[in-house]
């Protein structure tokens, strides 16, 4: 696996399917403000990813789901539980969400993803402690796959 680390925006990034870090589906998605990687992907992609999202139901933390891109140019969003009930990331739910994703992304045979930082928004992580959990567990994983880790500027 290759990983880099960037900053800049995760809809800018060259690859098959980018990472939506979710919450557990349990809040229907219309009730929800999409705030940062969530509100820009249904300002560029529109609502259908997230209209496709429900249709799972409850998923559990630090599972992965894929959907369409909606408007978006890539292959597809995995949407991942990084966060709890309480709207909180944890480093389990950080280390599922980033193995799960990249599990997902490579049953699907995508050879490229780009991740944000998982929990660093909405979740309340720290960043820098989100980035350093999420190369850990990528270190981890061997398959064929160009991996991006996307830090927003002013997120660090």
């Amino acid at each position: 696996m290759i990983v880099e680390v960037m900053e800049g925006d995760l809809l800018n990034q060259d690859v098959e399917v980018i990472v939506n870090s979710w919450n557990r589906n349990i809040v229907p998605w219309w009730l929800l403000l999409p705030q940062g990687v969530s509100g820009a992907i249904k300002r560029g992609g529109g609502t259908a990813p997230f209209k496709e999202v429900r249709r799972y139901g409850t998923i559990p933390l630090g599972g992965a789901v894929l959907t369409s891109a909606g408007r978006l140019p890539f292959k597809g969003i995995i949407h991942v539980a990084g966060i709890n009930m309480l709207w909180r990331a944890s480093e389990r739910s950080i280390r599922d969400s980033v193995k799960n994703a990249v599990r997902l992304a490579h049953e699907k045979s995508f050879a490229s993803m780009a991740f944000p930082l998982i929990g660093a928004g909405s979740g309340g992580f720290n960043p820098d402690q989100a980035k350093t959990l999420m190369l850990d567990e990528l270190s981890k994983i061997e398959v064929l796959m160009s991996v991006k880790v996307v830090v927003f500027p002013g997120s660090k």
